[in-house]
């Protein structure tokens, strides 16, 4: 006969009188007439009774502790039952309570009247449960699961699945109009003795009776609303699954899930039987389904465990031997990890690691075993769902330098980390991958001028670009060459100057990175608009900490090619990402140009042009009238040069931009490979500053002899960059060039940069992109967009 819906209880929703009273109102209000009921050992019962075992192998005295639980039993009898019912079940409890002292009395005793003295919680429970719906006018009965489910003996008992199957049919058919309150946590061997299910064994009675009796629905009662898509102790904004399929939910379990345990989800394998997860606590809200089939992926759940073994084991033979073997023992690694050598790293649990340690040594010889290293000193983190692929780059770019790689199967993504990083890598992991908004973290280094300017466009457009987004992306940290100021809540843009003023602290690399270590965000952007030599060091630290980089700066993308190898490696290894187009050209979009041509299948033949705008505006206003030397000093005044004119005259930045350029083209050249003309003699070179300004003149007569020479040939002076590819050998070149004065070059607006590109598809007619090539606002515009599209590339992974 079939029934449509089997209730279990725990022993913390029978914890005390008013929790069997909820029960009962439950099963009144939520159940049918016909419904079966498993119930656990009432409270901490179980718990108690191996107490008593304990005390007794010991020597101690255990009578009074024994009262204290026939005791709990009689006051839970006298509270809920009136004085026929409860004379019925104080006589049982007398008998029973012999029969305990008869139990533990015993010198020795084997293990069925272990199990016999182990069994009396859940004996109580399902006796206390009928009678007190037949209290209320329900008719029901108590069953002893013994009388229906039948076992092999072993570690962990082997239901005859046959047999018991027909046992439990020809109990419904006897009992057609009745409720059934059957014990859980036990069954009998084929003589009758009682053995245990084990921790768990319950709820694994009640999925496994309800596959048996063909029911439609188990509900286990909890103390908890459902799963949740991540731990509610330890995540706020964690949110209740209304459903799952059960192969997530086993996986789950398998990572240590505290809500559900892997054996009460088997029986429910190839069955049509639901499983609901219920709060007897607040039995109207919301709850989770676990579908035995479904359609589509539930939402990510993400899990943790503050302490795994870590197994690390050398063999010889195949690592799925070894696999196989824990499995016929009914253990299952967590994760595993295989690398040369004949080595396999295996995580378990805490509570498998004797389990593991003895099956290792026992079959050592058969497996080839030579070495066995365990290590506790690593937690775990991992996400379930069946479209687990998707989140993986999500969550490989949250994992520390010293994470394990991810492992993934079918359903999940697991790592393991030092324990103290477990509670951190969960939340990030949480809001990456399960929560409902991503937080972008934006570190700006140098708040100087352009600084200043990127704040005030961020401050204008930061409201709009969350919006578009779907995101948080939000100023975190603000840091000058000596000071530094990290608000993990966020820094108010309306306030920062005085913030800042106010509370930056002198700062280092080392308490730089444990402080960006802590800061609650998925994923952080470092803004770098200065121009450090030591800040372009740490960018290999930056990725390695799998955090993201914008650069005006240009010496990264100058700098010696190992070391913009070495970059550009750990960006490929990692999925992180560099976008440095403010480095060259301000807020032109050259850099956008050149991947363009070259993901359209265009090929490169050169790149030219007037990369400075000091330089631009130096020769666009000489005109041989007013000395060169003259011109440099009036920029100098009007702030267009540096403080020390050499850094521009020199064309160094011109050499470096167009090396960034260069290499962007796919040219692997060192910065000495570009031949550099510089407008500064070798003798005014090493010159103070002072000295240098007294012997400025020095400049005028060569410089004014090709100006008129130029202008004999109709011909003007441009300080130009070139790169060209002939041949497929390719020339590079920074210095002066006399130029058409209808070429490109010629006629700019002073200050402009102008940036030429000949191409297979741009021949005749060249690719010019040409405005302002400095300034502090166009600068801050080219950080901003580079920061956006960084946001966006995280947000479509």
């Amino acid at each position: 006969m079939t029934r449509s819906h089997l209730h279990k209880f725990g022993g913390s929703s029978l914890a005390d009188a008013d929790c069997y009273r909820r029960v009962a109102h439950i099963l009144l209000t939520h159940g049918n007439c016909d419904d079966l009921v498993v119930v656990s050992a009432a409270g901490k019962s179980t718990n108690f009774l191996y107490k008593l075992l304990s005390l007794r192998e010991t020597g101690e005295l255990w009578q009074e502790e024994l009262q204290v639980l026939i005791s709990y039993q009689q006051n839970l009898i006298e509270q809920l039952l009136s004085n026929e019912q409860a004379r019925d079940l104080r006589e049982r409890l007398s008998t029973d309570k012999a029969q305990l002292i008869s139990l533990l009395s015993l010198e020795q005793r084997n293990e069925f009247e272990l199990n016999q003295v182990l069994s009396f919680g859940e004996r109580w429970s399902a006796r206390l449960m009928a009678a007190l719906l037949r209290e209320s006018g329900v008719a029901a009965i108590n069953v002893d699961a013994c009388s229906i489910l039948v076992a092999d003996e072993g570690l962990v008992p082997n239901i005859r699945l046959a047999q018991s199957r027909e046992k439990v049919q020809a109990l419904l058919e006897a009992h057609p109009n009745e409720r059934l309150v059957i014990t859980g946590f036990i069954c009998a061997n084929q003589q009758g003795d009682t053995l245990l299910l084990g921790r768990n064994g319950s709820d694994y009675s009640a999925t496994l009776i309800a596959s048996l009796a063909d029911i439609e629905r188990v509900t286990i009662w909890t103390d908890v609303e459902g799963v949740f898509n991540a731990d509610p102790n330890k995540i706020n904004d964690a949110k209740l699954l209304n459903s799952m399929s059960l192969a997530e939910a086993d996986r789950l379990a398998h990572l240590g899930s505290p809500v559900l345990h892997s054996r009460t989800l088997q029986p429910l394998f190839d069955t049509n039987v639901s499983l609901a997860v219920r709060s007897s606590y607040a039995s109207h809200t919301d709850f989770t389904l676990i579908a035995p089939q479904s359609s589509s992926a539930s939402a990510p759940v993400v899990t943790s465990l503050n302490e795994v073994v870590l197994f690390k084991i050398k063999l010889q033979s195949p690592t799925e031997n070894l696999i196989e073997l824990l499995a016929q023992q009914g253990i299952l690694p967590l994760a595993h990890w295989t690398s040369a050598h004949h080595k396999v790293e295996l995580a378990f649990t805490v509570e498998n690691q004797k389990q593991v340690h003895t099956l290792l040594e026992l079959h050592a010889q058969a497996l080839n075993v030579s070495d066995i290293h365990v290590s506790d000193e690593l937690g775990l983190v991992a996400l379930v769902s069946a479209d687990a692929e998707h989140y993986r780059r999500s969550f490989a770019r949250l994992l520390s330098r010293d994470a394990k790689p991810l492992y993934q199967d079918d359903l999940s993504l697991v790592t393991l980390v030092p324990k103290s990083q477990v509670s951190l890598l969960t939340q990030k992991v949480h809001r990456r991958c399960a929560g409902p908004r991503m937080r972008i973290g934006v570190l700006l280094l140098g708040v100087g001028n352009i600084g200043e300017a990127w704040i005030d466009l961020f401050q204008r457009s930061s409201t709009a670009l969350n919006r578009e987004l779907e995101a948080t992306v939000q100023l975190v940290g603000l840091l000058s060459s000596k000071e530094a100021l990290i608000c993990p809540d966020g820094i108010d843009l309306t306030q920062w100057q005085d913030k800042f003023d106010t509370t930056a602290k002198p700062w280092d690399y080392k308490s730089l990175f444990e402080q960006l270590e802590h800061l609650d965000c998925d994923e952080l952007v470092v803004l770098d608009i200065s121009a450090s030599a030591s800040l372009t060091l740490q960018y290999p630290e930056l990725f390695a900490r799998g955090i993201h980089v914008v650069s005006a700066n240009k010496l990264a993308g100058s700098g010696p090619l190992p070391f913009y190898r070495e970059l550009k490696q750990q960006l490929s290894n990692r999925r992180l990402f560099w976008r440095y187009n403010a480095s060259c050209g301000a807020g032109l979009p050259i850099q956008h140009a050149l991947n363009d041509l070259r993901n359209s299948g265009d090929s490169i033949e050169a790149v030219g042009g007037i990369f400075s705008g000091t330089l631009c505006w130096l020769f666009e206003h000489y005109d041989g009238q007013k000395s060169f030397s003259e011109l440099v000093i009036e920029a100098r005044g009007l702030g267009i040069t540096e403080p020390d004119p050499r850094d521009d005259l020199s064309g160094r930045d011109m050499q470096r931009k167009l090396l960034i350029l260069a290499r962007e083209i796919g040219f692997e050249i060192e910065l000495e490979d570009i031949v550099l003309n510089s407008l500064v003699p070798a003798a005014l070179a090493d010159l103070s500053l002072d000295d240098f300004l007294a012997r400025i003149t020095e400049l005028d007569q060569s410089m004014l002899q090709q100006f008129t020479t130029a202008a004999e040939q109709n011909k003007v002076l441009r300080y130009v960059a070139s790169l060209d590819k002939v041949d497929g050998k390719m020339h590079a070149e920074v210095g002066i060039q006399w130029v058409d004065a209808n070429h490109p070059y010629a006629n700019l607006t002073p200050g402009d940069n102008v940036f030429v590109i000949r191409s297979a598809f741009y021949q005749g007619n060249p690719l010019i992109i040409r405005g302002p090539g400095a300034g502090r606002e166009v600068t801050a515009a080219a950080v901003q967009s580079d920061l956006v599209q960084i946001c966006k590339d995280l947000l479509q992974e």
